[in-house]
């Protein structure tokens, strides 16, 4: 028996009801709609015209809900093959103008994307949402996406949105950034982080 095809719909703004294909469970796992919901209506009206960085992108639902709802470009992250093919096929969906996807290892290649950012002067928001480590392989990979965080570059980061399992417990301080909320929603827990330049 075929596996019946897992979709989300994108909840608001210009591609709103648009389809979106979700890869596997077994590959990624997609943020729940409730998480969603509550980011974007923390950041609403910032997004529009901003720049967004989808670190670990999966099928792409939070940067093209980003896009739909008014982000100028979007900067998408993935290293799994099947997300990456899913992640394609939906951003047909919306404008793949607006869209950029960087193929593999977001750890090398968030380097290629701050250096794009610089390139055009400008900034960007990061949401990351790293695989739980609980997955086989992933032990270290909250350790590897704290040291990510401290090193981005304080002039183009608008803000960092990082989704994770909420028993981590992520330092109040990392480099040059700072908590400046978390919310917590069952398993998962949203935290944002922001530099002292950017109050």
């Amino acid at each position: 028996m075929k596996n019946k095809q897992l979709t989300k719909k994108i909840i608001a703004g210009k591609y709103k009801g648009k389809r979106l294909l979700l890869p596997s469970k077994t590959t990624t796992r997609s943020s729940k709609s409730i998480v969603l919901e509550s980011f974007f209506n923390t950041l609403q009206f910032d997004i529009v015209d901003a720049n967004f960085v989808e670190v670990f992108s999966g099928s792409g639902s939070i940067g093209l809900e980003a896009l739909s709802r008014g982000a100028s470009r979007v900067y998408f992250m993935e290293k799994d093959k099947e997300a990456l093919k899913t992640l394609k096929q939906n951003i047909t969906q919306t404008d793949p103008e607006d869209c950029e996807v960087f193929a593999g290892d977001s750890f090398t290649n968030i380097n290629e994307v701050v250096s794009r950012l610089k390139k055009l002067g400008e900034d960007a928001y990061f949401y990351i949402d790293p695989p739980f480590s609980i997955r086989e392989g992933m032990e270290d990979i909250y350790e590897k996406t704290m040291h990510l965080i401290e090193h981005l570059p304080v002039l183009h980061v608008k803000m960092i949105i990082v989704e994770h399992m909420s028993g981590l417990k992520i330092p109040q301080t990392l480099g040059q950034y700072s908590i400046k909320k978390s919310k917590k929603f069952g398993n998962t827990t949203l935290t944002y982080l922001t530099s002292e330049n950017m109050e």
